[in-house]
Order: C-alpha cells, then sequence, then structure tokens
C-alpha cells in the first residue's frame, strides 16, 4: 500500500475497481483495511474486496485481499506528511510483501510509494525501494528502469546529488544498467536483438572534451565493454536529441545518466502511464513512477494510471516467465506499453 498518509491506498482501490484488470489475476494488498475502505468510501466504491488478517491472506482464494495489519495505531483519514509511525507501517508492509514474494507465495510484487522522510524518522537508512529491494534479495546488481509510452529507460545512477555524481561516476556505473537493460528487453519484451541507446552526461556529448571528459573516460569504455558482450549498444549520444530519436522507434531502449535525465521525458510523454520497474531482483517488482502526493491525499483527487500500469507489467512480465519456465510460446507482446 506504501505510505499510509499519501494517495497509495486510493490508487491502488481506483485501480483495481477495473474489472478488466482485476479478471487477470488475484490480489493481496498489504496494508489497513481501514484507510482503504475510506479510500474506497471517497470514491464510492462498492467495497470489492475481502479483509483478512495479514498473516493469513495469501491462503485466501479471494480475487482480492486485504492483508490487514490492523496493529498500527493509524487514522483512516490519511494524514497528509510524514510520520514514524507511517514510516514503520509501510516498511511492515514491505518487508511481508517481499517476503512472500520470494518464497514463491506471489508471482510479482507492485509496490505504492513511500516516504524517504518518514523511513528516516522511523529510523530505516533506506533511500527508497530500489536499494532496500537490493539488500533484503541480497541483489549484487540492480537497476533502476522506466517504461512509459514510447520510451524503455535505465539508469546509471538514481538518487544522488547532481554535482556528487562525478566523484561516483565509473566505467562499471554505466555498464552494469546497459547489461541487465539487454537482458530484461530480451528476457521480457520480446526483443530478441535489442538496440540500446546511450545518453551521454555533457551537452553535446562533450564536445571533444570541451564540456567535460566523462564521455570518453567513462561511457565510451562502457559501451566498448558491452560490444565485447555482444551487446548492441549505441552512444553516447547527446540527450537533447536522443530521447525524440527514441520515441520515434529508433532504439529499443535507453541508458541515461542521472535521475531527471530519465524521468523528464518519461513523465512528459505518459505521466498518467509511466512505471517504475526494477532490474537485477530474483522477483518481479513494479511501482508507480510518482510519489505519496500529500497534497492531494484524502481528497479523491488521484489518478490511478500509473498503478493500473504497473499492475498490468507485473501481470505481463509473471505471465512470461512461466510460459518461459514451461516453454511456452509467448502469446503477445502485451508488456511494451
Amino acid at each position: 500500500m506504501g505510505d499510509p498518509a499519501g494517495i497509495g491506498a486510493e490508487v491502488i482501490v481506483k485501480a483495481l475497481a477495473d474489472h478488466s484488470l482485476r479478471d487477470r489475476a488475484r490480489f493481496v494488498v498489504f496494508g489497513v483495511h481501514e484507510i482503504i475502505s475510506y479510500a474506497g468510501d471517497l470514491a464510492e466504491l462498492q467495497p470489492y474486496w475481502r479483509r483478512e488478517p495479514h498473516d493469513a491472506a495469501i491462503s485466501n482464494g479471494a480475487e482480492v485481499v486485504i492483508a490487514d495489519f490492523d496493529e498500527f495505531a493509524l487514522e483512516s483519514r490519511p494524514l497528509r506528511r510524514p510520520s514514524a509511525e507511517g514510516g514503520r507501517a509501510s516498511m511492515r508492509f514491505l518487508d511481508d510483501a517481499i517476503v512472500a514474494a520470494r518464497d514463491g507465495r506471489l508471482d510479482a510484487l507492485v509496490t505504492g510509494p513511500i516516504h524517504k522522510t518518514a523511513w528516516q524518522m522511523a529510523g530505516f537508512p533506506f533511500i527508497g525501494h530500489t536499494d532496500l529491494l537490493a539488500k533484503r534479495l541480497h541483489a549484487r546488481r540492480v537497476a533502476m528502469m522506466f517504461v512509459g509510452g514510447p520510451l524503455r529507460v535505465a539508469l546509471a545512477s538514481i538518487h544522488e546529488p547532481l554535482f556528487d555524481l562525478r566523484n561516483s561516476f565509473t566505467i562499471g556505473r554505466v555498464f552494469q544498467p546497459l547489461d541487465l537493460l539487454h537482458q530484461a528487453l530480451r528476457e521480457w519484451f520480446n526483443v530478441p536483438e535489442p538496440k540500446i541507446a546511450v545518453a551521454a552526461l555533457n551537452p553535446h556529448a562533450g564536445e571533444n572534451g570541451q564540456f567535460g571528459d566523462e564521455e570518453r573516460r567513462v561511457i565510451e569504455p562502457a559501451i566498448d565493454m558491452a560490444h565485447n558482450v555482444g551487446i548492441n549498444a549505441i552512444g553516447p549520444i547527446p540527450a537533447d536529441t536522443l530521447f525524440w530519436r527514441a520515441a520515434r522507434g529508433e532504439f529499443d531502449g535507453i541508458v541515461a545518466m542521472y535521475h531527471d535525465q530519465a524521468l523528464i521525458p518519461v513523465k512528459l510523454l505518459a505521466f498518467d502511464e509511466a512505471v517504475n520497474l526494477t532490474l537485477g531482483l530474483p522477483i518481479i517488482r513494479t511501482s508507480v513512477d510518482h510519489g505519496t502526493a500529500y497534497d492531494i491525499a484524502g481528497k479523491n483527487l488521484a489518478d490511478p494510471g500509473s498503478m493500473k500500469a504497473a499492475i498490468a507489467l507485473a501481470i505481463d512480465l509473471a505471465r512470461r516467465r512461466t510460459q518461459k519456465a514451461t516453454g511456452e510460446t509467448p502469446t503477445s507482446n502485451s508488456a511494451r506499453q
């Protein structure tokens, strides 16, 4: 459910109210039933879910089950600000869901938005879902990817101050998302020979070193490494033209160098339907591309588009993984969203 003080409950109940989506899978929502019911009441939705204690919910055969963590003393109306109790609750929802997915009791995990300040107030050191998932699942290499409209973009760096990037910008940081994106495009998106564009860091791709040497010193060697293992990587390409070219279908995927370089074009083209996908994990994990939106929490104003897209993509990838494990031929390329 994500942070109980934000819009997580609202976008979940609105997304799963769509019968065409709900018919495609069975769902367990890790959260607080009172908060979810309040969101449903505001949206004037008849309850389509069943409440169960969180330690018994997964074995239930209902279409949608709320795994209720009623031990948390939380108001049904969203608090609309970070709190230590909210941070503890969102972490508990997430940890229990991770264990269930890791143990094979769930086929995929979809996460609602959390608030990093709430986690910090609760004493958790993680800066977001990605580093927590990597630690909990013992994943040595992970990358954040966004799928939205015509774009599929993996990031070389995530939540890092832009001026600090120079101190940690290495060949490995560029090669890793290249490698993971190549694998994901082949295995999850049915692209047998992916063509991946690599964004430059500096304006004009450094203009032969006049505007920075990171292209020559870091990005080009990472691309050479990719070529050596059979990855069709092209670049570095100036970012001001790269995303336009990608949106026209020239590339199957992009590796961007930093957070906003990727997220500005993704949200510009697909604000209400973009999905965050974590590469390199042993489980399938998707998420909304937005935050807790405290300013509109509890007002029935949240758009569930990104949550619906995250759920749909998780279902597609889970089915694709099952098809691969059983030797079936994929029936569609529906994972391209």
